[in-house]
């Protein structure tokens, strides 16, 4: 296995005013992250102007954390990746998922869709998008990262992405203890890329992390995910215990695992901070 060298995101999604966003923007490069990402959801703000206004304030990887590839056109997205991709000099890495939120696409008039079929528009979403920015004179092709823990989802990032992110969810298979679960999920990426495998940085989406379990916000994914907080709390993608503790863990999940590249909510981005110094 090779080992990607570590990078860390944060995956912020407050605004607020111009000024107030490129004080968080240096915020987050000054607290030693390497990639700042902005989610896309319905309620929050639209990523790829937050990304333009950061990027004239920052040297870090601008990212989206990840566009609903269910809802989108792919001729404006190619048009507004080329677009963000110029503007940002080349440091966007476009992160895509097949949108979990049924009322997102209720509010845009499309039915939200079984498993499969939300994979399989985004594969056809990826491949018209990436024809489209190929056919363009300068190839504003961006690195590729998608998002899931499904079956289905870590085949096509098997075929297509240059990273995979795995979310909260690849640590949850009934009857499977969560580290367990997500080494599979891991293995099932790694027999469907076969020689690709070590071309793939490997993301790990972490939602919360604390010193003890009782001191864990856990507020965000309990919400999304519908798991109680003992069963959060077991998860690969929450990091419970001290500063040493989590970066001997994440360093043990790079080895065993692959996964290199981390990706932490906004929440947590200063608590995340204090473990980064252990990994560098």
């Amino acid at each position: 296995m090779t080992h990607h060298p570590f990078r860390f995101g944060v995956s912020l999604f407050n605004v607020g005013s111009r000024s107030a966003w490129r004080d968080r923007v240096r915020e987050v490069e000054d607290l030693g992250y390497d990639v700042l990402q902005v989610s896309d959801h319905l309620g929050t703000p639209s990523p790829f102007p937050a990304l333009v206004a950061a990027a004239d304030v920052t040297s870090m990887r601008l990212g989206t954390y990840v566009l609903n590839a269910g809802i989108v056109s792919p001729a404006y997205l190619a048009r507004d990746v080329a677009a963000v991709h110029r503007l940002t000099d080349g440091r966007l890495e476009l992160g895509l998922g097949t949108g979990y939120v049924p009322d997102e696409f209720e509010a845009v008039g499309l039915p939200f869709g079984s498993g499969g079929e939300r994979v399989r528009k985004l594969e056809a979403t990826l491949a018209a998008t990436r024809g489209l920015l190929a056919a363009e004179a300068d190839k504003p092709l961006p690195p590729i990262m998608l998002a899931g823990s499904g079956d289905r989802m870590l085949r096509l990032g098997a075929r297509e992405a240059d990273i995979f992110s795995f979310s909260i969810m690849a640590g949850v298979t009934a009857g499977v203890a969560p580290e367990e679960a997500f080494a599979r999920r891991v293995q099932v990426l790694r027999e469907a890329a076969g020689d690709r495998f070590d071309d793939i940085e490997l993301n790990l989406f972490v939602a919360a992390v604390g010193e003890s379990a009782d001191k864990l916000d856990l507020t965000i994914i309990r919400r999304a995910s519908g798991l109680d907080d003992t069963q959060l709390s077991q998860l690969p993608g929450v990091l419970v215990g001290s500063e040493r503790e989590i970066a001997d863990r994440l360093q043990r999940y790079r080895e065993e695992h692959g996964t290199s590249y981390i990706s932490v909510l906004e929440p947590h981005m200063a608590a995340f901070a204090k473990v980064i110094k252990h990994l560098r």
